[in-house]
């Protein structure tokens, strides 16, 4: 499991917690696939240039802070990036817009199941009067997916990526959650099961990190080895534990 080497977790105020693939997994039925709706306009060409439906979106470390205004501005710039990709793969301009709206919807049509170990876990850390917090790469109403997940009465503080402005590992995302929950990045725990995003992101920015390891995990491959202020679990239940 390893130890958070530099320093110790008793000053821990605050822990930070990534959304998908850590607390949250998607189960069937899974959004559909863009191809039935390029299909149906007899766009076949297009369809198979689109390439993944997952990749439409920005990149991780992209900062966009003036589309992130508010969020009629960011859905706005969610639907003109997957129109101008519609176009660049052959769409006809007249189709184009109307496209990208049925892709919009159905990209988000996400069923999410918490892990088993999630609701136990953070009212632990409730009772011992830490703050939980969520900063995800996701998009503008994580506070919406957060409640139907089943968890909004266990966590105190919420920061998608839409309104922060950047994704992880962009430091903007991070100052943003820190501010949220008014704590120092020394006073702080970030637990994810992506390297970047939630490990080598905030441990760049003062956090301490933990790498969440699941058996059952989306992540394949080895485990990259473990940093200072840096320790891996493979069940939330082992977080407390460690604090």
């Amino acid at each position: 499991m390893g130890a958070i080497r530099s320093g110790g977790p008793s000053d821990v105020k605050a822990v930070i917690f990534d959304f998908y693939g850590t607390l949250v997994r998607m189960v069937p039925p899974l959004p559909p696939s863009h191809e039935p709706f390029f299909l149906r306009r007899g766009l076949h060409e297009a369809a198979a240039r689109w390439g993944d439906q997952w990749s439409a979106g920005p990149g991780d470390g992209e900062e966009h802070l003036a589309h992130s205004a508010d969020e009629e501005t960011y859905r706005r710039w969610e639907r003109e990036r997957l129109r101008l990709r519609a176009l660049e793969r052959g769409v006809p301009e007249d189709q184009a817009a109307d496209l990208a709206a049925e892709i919009d919807t159905a990209i988000k049509q996400l069923r999410l199941e918490l892990f088993a170990d999630v609701r136990a876990v953070l009212a632990r850390l409730r009772e011992h009067g830490l703050t939980v917090a969520i900063c995800s790469n996701w998009f503008w109403d994580l506070d919406r997916a957060v409640d139907e997940a089943g968890i909004g009465d266990l966590v105190d503080t919420v920061v998608s990526s839409a309104r922060a402005g950047a994704r992880k590992p962009h430091p903007l995302i991070y100052r943003a959650v820190l501010d949220a929950c008014g704590t120092a990045p020394g006073q702080s725990l970030f637990v994810g099961d992506m390297w970047e995003p939630d490990v080598v992101g905030p441990l760049a920015q003062g956090m301490r990190a933990v790498h969440l390891w699941r058996p059952d995990r989306a992540v394949q491959g080895s485990a990259p080895p473990l940093p200072d202020r840096a320790a891996r679990i493979t069940t939330l239940h082992a977080l407390t534990g460690l604090l």
